[in-house]
């Protein structure tokens, strides 16, 4: 059991194509990709890089732009296909890494134990939110790629409920929870953010 890696091909081949459906503009296996080469520039910050690499692979595995429970279902997804390769304390973890990117807050470290896994989900979180601090044109991209995924919302509804999730964000004292990513997204992130937030409101 301990053996075997979390994440082995056979797996990789089961999730790629939920990862390639039509409906996916952002939110595919480009996303995890980065997320993986994210994930191995801080390897060595990572207490857990294994439970790391699953709940990435595993956090979009379900998603419909329509309902409000992908995280959700796409922890009990890890959970059952994981089950048997790790214990359930491990699995736990990996599940609220996953539970926690519907409100990109930290898991409560009373409900999960120790602060090495605090520090993981951080980390985890922090690569998810990566996006928003990249180049000004592959941000723009990515708000294009979420526009398509919610095509059928119409744009005035769109413009208003997307600027007010963007503006929650900036709202925050730090969009990233670890000071390696606010050091290196942050400003850029705020600057992306503002430029989305105004051409939305235009």
């Amino acid at each position: 059991m301990e053996n075997e890696p979390l994440i082995d091909e056979p797996l990789k081949r089961e999730l790629s194509p939920l990862y390639q459906a039509p409906d996916r503009h952002y939110h595919k296996l480009a996303h995890i990709e980065a997320m993986l080469a994210l994930a191995k520039d801080y390897r060595a910050s990572l207490h857990d890089p294994e439970a790391v690499e699953a709940a990435i692979w595993f956090h979009d595995a379900i998603y419909d732009s329509r309902a409000k429970d992908n995280e959700a279902r796409s922890a009990a997804l890890a959970e059952e296909k994981l089950a048997g390769r790790t214990d359930a304390e491990r699995l736990g973890r990996i599940a609220a890494m996953i539970v926690a990117t519907a409100t990109h807050e930290l898991p409560s470290l009373q409900r999960l134990g120790n602060e090495h896994f605090i520090r993981d989900a951080a980390l985890f979180l922090d690569m998810d939110l990566s996006i928003l601090g990249a180049a000004p044109e592959a941000f723009d991209a990515y708000e294009q790629a979420v526009r398509r995924e919610y095509g059928w919302v119409e744009e005035p509804m769109w413009r208003a409920g997307r600027g007010a999730v963007l503006k929650t964000f900036l709202s925050r004292p730090h969009l990233y929870h670890t000071e390696e990513f606010r050091q290196r997204f942050e400003p850029q992130a705020r600057r992306n953010m503002a430029r989305s937030i105004a051409a939305l409101a235009a």
